[in-house]
């Protein structure tokens, strides 16, 4: 059975501006979203899961049924506030949902193969989408997960901070720990993140979770265990979030799961903040020129 692609694309993009997910940047108005969808047919996966806001459902499906219609299944899912364990309600004043792990879960109606899970708006290269399809075809099973891991100093932006879950690996390249930073950057003197009001450095090598991820359907139980016991301590927070990072790391702390850190040779980029558009658009230029993609995907 081929593995689903699930591509988490409900966030607003509110540091970008717009709903960047769908934004152009392939020389026939290709978005991210087409390079990733294209890059994962021609690895293998049979499914993809698009998961938005309601808001949104128009807008996709006009982009990719008709583009995607006989090459790849596709299914729509909701991240929507309302969607919580039994027992829970939304706190007043709350307007955003929890975060990437609220949002995996919310696909686990649809999702019965073992499968990768990406961020709508990073360019994560073919070669990842090849190396995690071998490991979900063959290895991925009820306790066994795995990332793909890029050097730090490969992710960054010129344009502002970004937040990057830092991770340690065992001698079996399995992962110990992940630790998420949120306010990654770079100018003179270096690579730095900020602790509260305190600069800390950082060497640039170290290898980072962009959040391509493949999972075992066993993971959406965990999930289920997680967000309650995340939501009995954070939920009544406005703006607490569910971290996929952070839940995958309580779950190899607590030997339910180890997770294989997978290296790849693709280039990971991406697109934070407007000023990255352009840096996007000419790498992705210079990708036709190497032979890489067709000019035109579809």
């Amino acid at each position: 059975m081929k593995p689903t692609l699930v591509i988490l694309a409900a966030g607003m993009g509110s540091r970008y501006g717009g709903l960047k997910q769908l934004d152009e940047i392939g020389p026939n108005g290709e978005a991210i979203i087409d390079y990733s969808l294209y890059d994962a047919i021609r690895a293998g996966f049979g499914k993809v899961v698009f998961i938005i806001r309601r808001d949104f459902e128009e807008a996709f499906k006009l982009r990719f049924d008709n583009k995607l219609s006989g090459k790849i299944d596709v299914e729509y899912v909701y991240q929507e506030l309302t969607d919580l364990p039994e027992g829970f309600s939304i706190p007043e004043g709350r307007v955003k949902p929890w975060g990437t792990g609220h949002a995996i879960r919310s696909a686990r109606d649809v999702v019965g193969t073992p499968f990768a899970a990406i961020n709508a708006d990073d360019f994560y290269g073919f070669e990842a989408y090849q190396t995690v399809a071998g490991f979900l075809s063959s290895e991925a099973d009820e306790t066994t997960y795995a990332m793909v891991g890029y050097r730090l100093d490969k992710t960054l932006s010129e344009n502002g901070t970004v937040s990057r879950g830092l991770c340690v690996t065992n001698h079996n390249q399995n992962l110990v720990d992940i630790d998420e930073l949120t306010k990654i950057g770079t100018d003179d003197k270096g690579i730095y993140y900020l602790d509260g009001d305190s600069r800390k450095e950082l060497q640039g090598d170290e290898t980072v979770s962009m959040n391509f991820w493949g999972f075992h359907p066993s993971l959406f139980n965990h999930l289920e265990e997680g967000f309650v016991d995340f939501l009995k301590k954070e939920g009544n927070e406005l703006k607490s979030e569910f971290f996929i990072p952070v839940h995958v790391g309580d779950l190899i702390n607590s030997k339910k799961a180890k997770v294989k850190v997978l290296t790849s040779e693709a280039s990971w980029f991406g697109v934070t903040y407007q000023e990255d558009k352009p840096v996007v658009i000419e790498r992705i230029r210079k990708l036709i020129e190497a032979g890489s993609y067709p000019s035109r995907l579809w």
